[in-house]
């Protein structure tokens, strides 16, 4: 039969760039020690921060991305491959490029910038977050309730993540631990889930890591290792980031995880990320995030995601914060396209590893061939799907009317009501 030796190359193909992409752990090399931030505010918080990286020899996993290369052919499928290839080839060659200039050309080209148009060839994640951020600012006046103090400590929100994966993923749920540096205050994976002990949480941060760590990035790692006979789904790379952040940020918006003070993060880094483009050095970012947070530390670490890996004196920033705005507007359209053109059936394949939305034409062809199995696990949300499909149902429809008009009323009908300024 021709199938068998079609399905063997597939494997081997993706063995390969499974291996390729293992050997790439981005966030780790670019990390920044706890020494950087000490130094940083011994000297007045007025010096650029001084780097240095581990040097990244790309030539291993380049071979065997070329070694794939040889295996492809011209299908459907051969180009599913031969875009990944492209995207784990391009990510060494960052690893390789950090703290220069060519850092953040190849980011650009991974992660994408804030100018990028959206599907619809005009919206853009930095038109988005200042969206956002004007909306949230029209909001000032208003009490909407004071947040809790993040009081949360890391052990104690250890345990209630732990408890949150176990009764989702069974005796499959990884290790949390509690660790003295990290670059974000908390990172999940398949097998541990890492918290930086002197974070401290809301009630809401707790519910947005169990909603975005645990649910999403947990559930498609622990998918993706269940497929044995298509093992590039087990391994994340710039390629799924994209999808993988938008899915997760769903997750907060769907279960109402997701508050203000979440939505202004992640617009300000947006924002912030343009800066850096424009040429704002460190500093100056540093002190944006400073007047918009009004902590050191967090203005400190916030700054740190922009210039991570790259150019501390401006230009040439890290630009994979773009994703999660725009990963958030890919996977909501998907998800309300799905529903509004009858094809339900295809939101599982989401989850079955780590995945990019337009490769689910190709992973059904897979799945025929038996190379790709369903995802073993789903988030709650997406395991009973009676509220997400009713909520896409109405906001597929909503979104078809058009505002104008609607917003030109309402502002005739309470035009002679004076605003107040402050309830």
């Amino acid at each position: 039969m021709m199938l068998e030796p079609e399905c063997s190359r597939i494997q081997q193909i993706s063995d390969l760039l499974f291996q390729a992409a293992k050997k790439q752990n981005i966030l780790t090399h670019i990390s920044w020690s706890s020494e950087v931030s000490a130094k940083f505010f011994s000297t007045g918080a007025d010096q650029l921060p001084e780097l240095s990286y581990a040097p990244f020899d790309p030539s291993e996993t380049i071979a065997l991305v070329e070694a794939a290369r040889k295996l492809m052919g011209q299908s459907e499928i051969d180009h599913y491959f031969r875009k990944h290839s492209a995207t784990i080839e391009k990510s060494a060659l960052l690893l390789s490029a950090c703290g220069t200039e060519d850092f953040f050309k190849y980011s650009r080209d991974l992660y994408g910038s804030p100018k990028d148009t959206h599907q619809d060839g005009v919206s853009t994640a930095l038109t988005l977050a200042e969206h956002f951020n004007k909306i949230l600012g029209s909001l000032a006046n208003i009490d909407l309730g004071a947040p809790p103090a993040a009081c949360n400590l890391a052990y104690a929100v250890g345990e209630t993540i732990s408890t949150a994966m176990k009764r989702v993923f069974g005796e499959d749920a990884p290790d949390v631990l509690i660790v003295d540096t990290l670059s974000a205050n908390c990172i999940a994976g398949r097998k541990r889930v890492r918290i930086r002990k002197t974070a401290c949480f809301t009630d809401k941060d707790i519910a947005q890591l169990i909603h975005h760590e645990a649910h999403i990035h947990v559930a498609t790692a622990l998918n993706g290792a269940e497929q044995t006979k298509l093992k590039i789904l087990g391994v994340g790379h710039p390629g799924t980031t994209k999808t993988q952040e938008g899915l997760a940020v769903f997750s907060e918006l769907i279960t109402g995880s997701m508050d203000l003070d979440r939505m202004k993060r992640l617009s300000n880094r947006v924002i912030a990320i343009q800066m850096a483009i424009d040429g704002a050095d460190f500093i100056e970012v540093y002190r944006y995030f400073l007047a918009e947070v009004g902590k050191e530390e967090q203005a400190f670490e916030n700054a740190s995601r922009v210039f991570r890996g790259g150019v501390v004196s401006g230009g040439a920033p890290f630009t994979k914060d773009v994703v999660y705005l725009e990963g958030l507007i890919r996977v909501h359209n998907f998800l309300r396209a799905i529903v509004s053109t009858g094809r339900a059936d295809l939101l599982r394949m989401l989850f079955c590893g780590k995945l990019d939305i337009e490769d689910i034409p190709v992973l059904w062809q897979l799945e025929k061939m038996g190379l790709c199995k369903q995802p073993k696990y789903l988030p709650p949300w997406a395991s009973d799907m009676r509220f997400l499909f009713s909520y896409l149902a109405y906001s597929s429809f909503l979104n078809s009317m058009d505002l104008e008009p609607i917003k030109e009323h309402y502002n005739c009908l309470l035009k002679n009501i004076p605003k107040q300024e402050a309830y």
